[in-house]
């Protein structure tokens, strides 16, 4: 069984995105740049899975320009046997990457996909659910729990009303969400044996990916800043100051 599993780099979580003096994007020169915590997480169910002799191999897929990859060298530190680097020069948007991925299927013939249910810089929540239509495959989002046998994914996904549980015959498209696992920490070792690990380089245009990027982006803002609290003597002058703003 062979998984695939999609290997974005965002800024990092830790970071206070700044935006650009011009509005014209976030600012990332000498800003920290990291796995999306979700991928983290597809990454980590998929070596699980793999540790308990599920699946044979797992391969890490990442979309972006040519320094993308040290940040597969994470992923392969984790303990990704392989690496595939689609290298392109723009931010595919989660249409195209969809479209990406389903090349790369028809190429691998992977049993399970596993995405991260959103990444963190454009918290889109697309891209599984795109690949699964393209696919002609069932799709399972926002998993809390992922079991394989039988040649079926029974997952566990959070919904507003609770826990659902349902069945996927494989293969399939799973995206996880953050109570699946926590991802392991990377040793010295394994970013050591990591170094001699295969990253299979592919030009985006290769590949023959029909554009979805259909929007434009305009400007960017950043969040108006919080405006200074008011004092008020009771409860009373509460309600009198909330009806002011017409908040009551």
């Amino acid at each position: 069984m062979k998984i695939l599993v999609g290997y974005k780099r965002v800024v990092d979580y830790n970071v206070r995105v700044q935006v650009k003096p011009d509005g014209s994007g976030v600012a990332t020169d000498g800003v920290k740049l990291s796995a999306n915590p979700f991928d983290d997480i597809a990454l980590e169910e998929a070596l699980r899975l793999r540790e308990k002799g599920v699946a044979e191999e797992v391969v890490i897929v990442g979309i972006g320009p040519a320094d993308l990859t040290a940040h597969l060298r994470n992923g392969l530190a984790m303990g990704a046997n392989r690496a595939i680097h689609v290298t392109t020069d723009g931010a595919p948007q989660p249409l195209t990457a969809a479209r990406t991925f389903l090349k790369l299927i028809e190429k691998e013939s992977p049993d399970l996909v596993i995405l991260g249910k959103q990444a963190i810089d454009d918290d889109a929540n697309q891209t599984g659910q795109m690949l699964a239509a393209l696919w002609g495959r069932p799709q399972a989002t926002f998993a809390s729990e992922l079991a394989i046998a039988d040649g079926k994914a029974t997952v566990t996904r959070e919904v507003d009303a609770g826990l659902e549980t349902i069945e996927a015959e494989l293969p399939a498209v799973v995206t996880t969400d953050l109570r699946l696992n926590e991802p392991r920490f990377i040793k010295l070792p394994d970013i050591m044996k990591a170094k001699s690990k295969p990253i299979d380089v592919i030009e985006f245009d290769s590949l023959g990916v029909d554009s979805g990027d259909h929007l434009k982006t305009t400007n960017y803002a950043p969040p108006p800043k919080r405006s200074k609290g008011e004092m008020v003597e009771d409860a009373a002058g509460l309600v009198a100051a909330l009806k002011q703003k017409g908040l009551l």
